[in-house]
């Protein structure tokens, strides 16, 4: 709309006054208000982009991807981890893990950070392991993300980059340090207690994401989550919507009790099958919509990324010896694929 001097503002108020109602009548039916369009906040996932240890190359799929992430313009991007290939034994030297991350700055952070778009992180087991004998991965991994925190309003930094949470469009987002298997250190559990209490509450979403999950989705993976169930209840309690995660490399958007349970499938090496199936998932990204009302769920799969997976091709529940997850538009949450949105 084009501004008016504030000269005019006079003239135009006398003008209004003596208009003929029926010529103000006449404007308002022919051009009534129109309706506020309902914002819808975009959130792109990358998951598990790394090759083998010690590689510094990627394969097509990362550049595809982030090339299409770009076109869609998604107002914030998550990285649920596994960004570099570290965790080799015998250790890699600090020579080698710089490099990785040299790529990867290349191949990801930089191009986004380029578009303007934010980028968060949490740590993944190939990227800073909390196992023993990792301690220069994990210091070099706060190296590099420190000076490239992203443009959000953080509630509690203190943790960055491995473990911390800000709020961004009204959505509240706690990143996990959970790079190992087995429940999260006390110390964690607390923090995360306390930024739920005193943020949670006030945000019309919460988001959790991590690398490692709370239950296991893929086949050669069985043994390998968080698998806490004082987590999933204080998870429940506080009314978190989704909990995002890595390191199973397949795509599944799964619920129990009331928590949507989002596994992304991978953009480097090692595709894998969801438990009961026969196929491996694609490699892919997801992409979230958030809505007043609504969550859209998308993942868009190799090699344009151009085609969302069928929700229907995959298994109405996901069952391990912990846990069953029913796969999501199956239940009652408010969460669908964004193809039916259209």
């Amino acid at each position: 709309m084009t501004a008016v001097p504030l000269a005019m503002h006079g003239q135009l108020s006398n003008r209004m006054r003596i208009l003929p109602i029926r010529i103000i009548i006449l404007l308002l039916v022919c051009f009534p208000a129109r309706a506020v369009a309902v914002e819808i906040l975009r959130v792109a996932v990358i998951s598990d982009m790394n090759g083998s240890y010690g590689s510094t190359r990627y394969e097509a799929t990362v550049d595809s991807a982030v090339a299409r992430i770009l076109e869609l313009k998604p107002d914030l991007v998550l990285s649920t981890g596994d960004m570099v290939a570290g965790q080799r034994i015998p250790h890699l030297a600090r020579n080698a893990v710089l490099p990785m991350w040299d790529a990867f700055h290349e191949h990801v952070s930089a191009p986004l950070a380029n578009a303007s778009i934010p980028l968060a992180v949490t740590p993944g087991n190939h990227d800073a392991s909390a196992y023993a004998g990792f301690g220069l991965e994990r210091t070099v991994f706060a190296e590099q993300w420190t000076p490239r925190k992203p443009d959000v309003r953080f509630v509690d930094d203190a943790g960055y980059p491995f473990h911390y949470a800000f709020e961004f469009a009204d959505i509240l987002f706690i990143s996990l340090d959970a790079t190992t298997v087995g429940h999260l250190p006390q110390q964690q559990m607390d923090w995360l207690r306390q930024v739920l209490a005193e943020h949670g509450a006030a945000s019309q979403r919460r988001v959790v994401f991590s690398h490692v999950p709370l239950w296991p989705f893929a086949q050669g993976r069985e043994r390998e989550y968080i698998g806490d169930h004082k987590l999933q209840s204080l998870l429940e309690a506080a009314n978190v919507d989704l909990f995002l995660s890595g390191h199973h490399h397949a795509f599944y958007p799964g619920t129990s009790n009331g928590i949507a349970f989002v596994s992304q499938s991978c953009l480097g090496a090692g595709p894998r099958r969801l438990l009961g199936t026969r196929e491996k998932s694609k490699q892919g990204f997801t992409l979230i919509e958030f809505t007043d009302n609504e969550i859209r769920i998308a993942a868009y799969v190799e090699p344009h990324f151009e085609t969302e997976i069928d929700w229907s091709t995959l298994p109405t529940h996901v069952r391990s010896a912990a846990a069953e997850l029913v796969r999501v538009d199956l239940s009652d949450l408010e969460i669908k694929p964004i193809a039916a949105a259209r």
